[in-house]
């Protein structure tokens, strides 16, 4: 047997133990510029390659990290995904994942009703979650155009180029939401896209609306674990949707390349969307042929957590998005954009041109920026657990008190 592929106890050992140093003071790695024709071998690999992966990465978990909406992982999740990269599971084919199929529809069978939803399946980001729901619906309902807010992400205009979808963009109101007086009258041909955290400021677009074109999907890639804490009711509405996207590797903490699309019909949904073929014993249902099992990280940290574990963790990411748009709002050298919605929180300086002045005061990770009208604000977004939002307000005092 190949000891490559072989369970290696002490370079497994050896991984872990350089993920507890500090790489802080990144060397540069001196790469080859053509393949090697000989191999260094797999511990030296590591080795060479944890000062640049591990030194240079952005370091999510940081007390400072407060400016995106990528979370930090709990430590389930790394030990899962070394099961999973060790076994290769392929859910096209029932007997090359057996048991990660099963996994897949449990964690699904969990999450789809907070949405009002009846089941639906992963997806590696709610981009293609999103291209998934829009193709259901030119298949079930005929839809001729997609109908989405200024403020919708632009997977969905993308989704609807793909699927030769007409696109068309309503303009948002002051707090960033769809301004729902702009609509159409007719939607009997339309999807309309209704978003649950624009990515931009947090804001949560009119649920209200939910049923008056002949689909509605809601982009909740953000914002939808909401639905499992005592900010439920913010997103009240979702359950009448025809479809759902919500992205795991957000605000439920997962790896890259986990999300969720949701159908009210599933059955129906799914139907629309699968492919057969001789080599395939059911068919392949939506975009991914081959794809691997990322539904158990999810599992695990749900079984490990539960749902209140989840919204304890959600929730005290919103408490310190709350605290910094306090401490904004009581400042009157500073301005807030609106009040935020989903842990999204956007403020300038009231004279704008100490804006640079000030973003290079702030802590490395805490910060990143956006233009609105054109008008540049200050974005933080609550994705992290462990910041210590009391780091980043004492920056923006101190910032703006050398110059007031």
């Amino acid at each position: 047997m190949d000891k490559e592929f072989a369970v290696n106890s002490d370079g497994l050992h050896q991984a872990v133990e350089l993920m507890r140093r500090d790489f802080s003071k990144l060397e540069v790695l001196d790469l080859p510029v053509e393949l090697p024709e000989l191999g260094i071998g797999s511990t030296n690999a590591l080795n060479s390659l944890a000062p640049s992966i591990l030194g240079g990465a952005a370091r999510l978990g940081e007390v400072t990290s407060f400016a995106h909406m990528d979370p930090p992982t709990p430590w389930i999740t790394w030990a899962v995904t070394l099961w999973n990269a060790s076994l290769n599971q392929n859910l096209l084919h029932p007997a090359t994942a057996p048991v990660a199929r099963q996994m897949e529809q449990r964690v699904v069978a969990w999450l789809a009703p907070f949405f009002g939803m009846n089941g639906g399946h992963m997806t590696p980001g709610s981009s293609l979650a999103n291209l998934t729901a829009l193709w259901a619906a030119r298949e079930c309902a005929g839809i001729a155009e997609v109908i989405a807010s200024e403020g919708a992400h632009l997977s969905i205009a993308k989704a609807a180029h793909i699927l030769g979808l007409k696109f068309r963009t309503v303009p948002i109101d002051a707090m960033g939401s769809m301004d729902a007086a702009q609509l159409p009258s007719d939607m009997s041909k339309s999807a309309l896209v209704l978003t649950v955290g624009a990515t931009s400021t947090g804001a949560i677009d009119p649920l209200g609306m939910t049923g008056r074109a002949a689909w509605t999907h809601v982009d909740a890639a953000w914002a939808g674990p909401l639905r499992m804490s005592k900010y439920a009711n913010l997103l009240d509405g979702i359950e009448l949707a025809d479809s759902v996207a919500v992205s795991a590797h957000k605000w439920l903490f997962q790896p890259k390349e986990s999300a969720l699309v949701l159908f009210k019909d599933t059955e129906k949904a799914h139907a629309a969307v699968s492919f057969g073929g001789a080599y395939l014993a059911i068919p392949n249902v939506g975009v991914l042929g081959s794809h691997g099992a990322t539904a158990t990280a999810l599992l695990a940290m749900l079984l490990a957590w539960g749902r209140q574990g989840v919204a304890q963790r959600v929730e005290h990411c919103m408490d310190l998005a709350h605290r910094l748009r306090d401490f904004v709002a009581a400042d009157d050298r500073l301005v807030l954009y609106a009040e935020p919605q989903t842990g999204i929180v956007l403020w300038r300086p009231r004279d704008e041109t100490l804006f640079d002045h000030v973003l290079q005061q702030l802590p490395v990770g805490s910060t990143s920026t956006t233009s609105i009208a054109g008008g540049k604000w200050f974005r933080h977004v609550a994705a992290n657990p462990s910041a210590d939002i009391d780091i980043l307000i004492g920056n923006i005092h101190g910032a703006l008190a050398e110059r007031f």
